[in-house]
């Protein structure tokens, strides 16, 4: 079955922009290979050492991500792992874990097969297995309030579900706390391993809220709703008296609530006008602080959390808080700031009132942020009336005198979203000259749920149409050059560019696709096991295998490979869980046979994202080369075979 799009006319007039750069022109003083934009540094989490003197995080500075520690009171960062795998940290062991708080706990993977198991690093240097065997996947739950207990789930009984188990912290003799037979999803614990919160995932954007009693096995349905409606649990207060959650049950937004376990008495605890991503109550109940996703940038409220009155974060320049962590005695507080010109970097300051102390620097020291650009949000109106929201890059030098080529940069999911902040990826081909319109298509998530489930069941047709209208939108631009502008993008952004150049082989000049689906059939029909309880809401949003198969067929590139016709490249991991490397195999295999320009790059060491800099170094400087030689110069690609 072959796709035919519609296209009506784009209605322009009807653009909505939010502080689009239309400044004078301006120019980067250096341009600055991928090289210097991966010396770049990348941190993530934060855990207090039992006496608050230091903090364990993650850092890819060696080139692979291992487990390092910074003193809270500042100074250089040191390495702790060195593994080639990567190597995430979890958390220091609490004082009452014993041994002064010096272990920790960290998880590996191999190669990027996201297998991870759960380790602990002992006190004199070795590692330990905590979740051993084959094919298993492991996922650490948190810590019991005392600090005496942890707890991990694990998919070792079934493949499909993960059970939850109490791990001694001192001899890591394990209880099996919940025996999961019915395909939730373990969330939140209370403090005493009592209660456990678990979501059933239905449709696309639906799922239920049930309370586990671990000591009568009562598992207690807390959401009974009408329609298409999500409740996600967050965590139990620490005195164990209230469950937070949250919804967008009776709106287009989550909000946080709370449910009472004596009284079962539900309440609104906050209401943005945007969704509420997540939530944290300090280990004393002192501090609540609250994640919002407004308009693709994260906005954090803290709060007393026992008057509800907020409090004010510390005023720093050139960014957003992005992450929190509270120390157990609560003085503490660590953050990430993260701005569009300036990558993570980890802060820290006493409570309730200190100066932030910032303990890492993230940057590249040979890259001046004052050659990199700030992002802006844009909206524009696609060819039904739908409002379509992306982040947008323009470069310094681009005008209308040095009209710059572009590219339509498509998120995975399908219901991810592309968010402002630093992307050095992005940063590096605006710094050479692209202007980049990272659009959020319909059924993008951040935009309340009727835009969200706004793709299911369409996919090939309007949220492709919503990457067309976007490349329409850039044509508009007075700067862009309205005959190079490329599409790419990473997982379902990898489909949307296949799908792009086979459904619609005239609109864009060349594709990137980043581990993208060409086989829907087949990725549908090989999800990770891990993956089954939400095998339902992905059945609905694109279709069952077994029975949509001559649907799925039309919606997927390689079947339609005879009408590609621009060139491509392919960037894969020979690991990938998701997408299998067959699916970049055969799209590359089809292209080389027709003699359509295609270049592949394979690593053999990463699975669905690359997470070691020599292959992010090879990968997205191969890119950049191929979008130069396809959009900065004027020689027309050679012509395909025919047939």
């Amino acid at each position: 079955m072959n796709m035919v799009l519609r296209r009506p006319a784009l209605s322009l007039c009807a653009l909505l922009v939010a502080g689009l750069p239309l400044h004078a022109e301006e120019r980067p003083k250096q341009r600055y290979s991928i090289e210097q934009f991966m010396a770049t540094t990348a941190f993530q989490g934060a855990s207090f050492s039992a006496d608050e003197s230091r903090i364990l995080f993650s850092s890819n500075a060696s080139g692979v991500p291992n487990v390092w520690q910074v003193p809270t009171a500042g100074g250089a960062p040191t390495a702790i792992t060195t593994s080639p795998d990567s190597t995430y940290a979890v958390s220091f062991f609490p004082p009452a874990g014993g041994a002064g708080g010096e272990r920790f706990l960290f998880t590996r993977d191999k190669g990027g097969d996201e297998l991870n198991h759960l380790y602990v690093r002992e006190q004199d240097g070795s590692e330990k297995d905590l979740t051993p065997g084959e094919k298993l996947k492991a996922q650490f739950s948190g810590w019991s309030h005392a600090g005496d207990a942890f707890f991990v789930a694990t998919n070792e009984r079934d493949p499909r579900y993960f059970d939850l188990y109490r791990y001694d912290a001192t001899t890591y003799a394990r209880t099996l706390l919940y025996k999961n037979e019915a395909g939730d999803q373990p969330g939140a614990i209370s403090g005493d391993g009592r209660y456990v919160a678990t979501e059933k995932p239905g449709m696309t954007a639906e799922s239920d809220l049930y309370l586990v009693d671990t000591k009568t096995g009562e598992r207690k349905h807390l959401s009974p709703h009408q329609g298409q409606v999500e409740y996600e649990p967050e965590e139990f207060d620490p005195l164990g008296e209230w469950l937070y959650y949250r919804t967008n049950d009776g709106g287009e937004f989550k909000r946080l609530r709370r449910y009472h376990l004596r009284s079962g008495k539900h309440e609104d605890v906050e209401s943005p006008a945007w969704d509420v991503m997540g939530a944290a109550i300090s280990h004393g109940g002192t501090y609540r602080a609250t994640w919002i996703n407004a308009d693709g940038r994260t906005r954090i409220k803290l709060y007393d959390h026992k008057t509800g009155r907020e409090m004010p974060l510390p005023k720093l320049p050139g960014g957003d808080v992005t992450a929190l962590f509270f120390s157990r005695s609560e003085k503490k507080l660590a953050f990430y700031l993260n701005g569009d010109r300036s990558p993570s970097d980890l802060y820290v300051l006493d409570l309730p009132a200190g100066e932030p102390r910032r303990l890492t620097n993230a940057m590249n020291p040979q890259i001046d942020p004052t050659d990199l650009v700030d992002t802006s949000v844009v909206r524009f109106t696609a060819r039904d009336g739908v409002e379509i929201p992306s982040i947008f890059y323009k470069p310094l030098d681009a005008s209308a005198t040095k009209k710059a080529p572009a590219i339509v940069w498509v998120h995975g999911g399908p219901g991810g979203q592309t968010r402002a902040g630093y992307s050095a990826i992005l940063q590096f081909l605006a710094n050479h000259g692209y202007v980049i319109l990272g659009i959020n298509n319909r059924g993008s998530s951040g935009y309340g749920r009727t835009f969200f489930t706004a793709d299911d069941g369409k996919h090939g047709r309007e949220p492709l149409w919503d990457c067309i209208d976007g490349k329409k939108f850039l044509q508009s631009l007075p700067y862009v050059d309205k005959d190079r502008i490329a599409i790419a993008g990473g997982s379902y952004g990898g489909y949307m560019v296949l799908a792009a150049l086979a459904f619609a082989p005239e609109e864009f000049q060349a594709g990137v696709d980043i581990f993208g689906v060409s086989n829907w059939v087949r990725t549908l029909s090989s999800i990770p096991a891990w993956w089954e309880a939400a095998r339902k809401s992905l059945y609905q949003e694109l279709g069952d295998p077994a029975k949509d198969a001559e649907n799925l067929r039309a919606i997927s590139p390689v079947f339609h490979a005879d009408k590609i016709t621009k060139p491509l490249i392919v960037l894969q991991g020979a690991n990938d869980p998701r997408v299998l490397q067959v699916e970049s195999d055969e799209i590359v295999a089809a292209l080389k046979q027709k003699g359509v320009p295609v270049e592949y790059v394979v690593f053999p060491d990463e699975g669905h994202g690359f997470s070691k800099k020599k292959n992010q170094i090879d990968g997205y400087g191969k890119m950049l080369e191929f979008l130069d030689k396809h959009l900065k110069t004027s020689a027309p690609p050679p012509v395909p075979k025919q047939g």
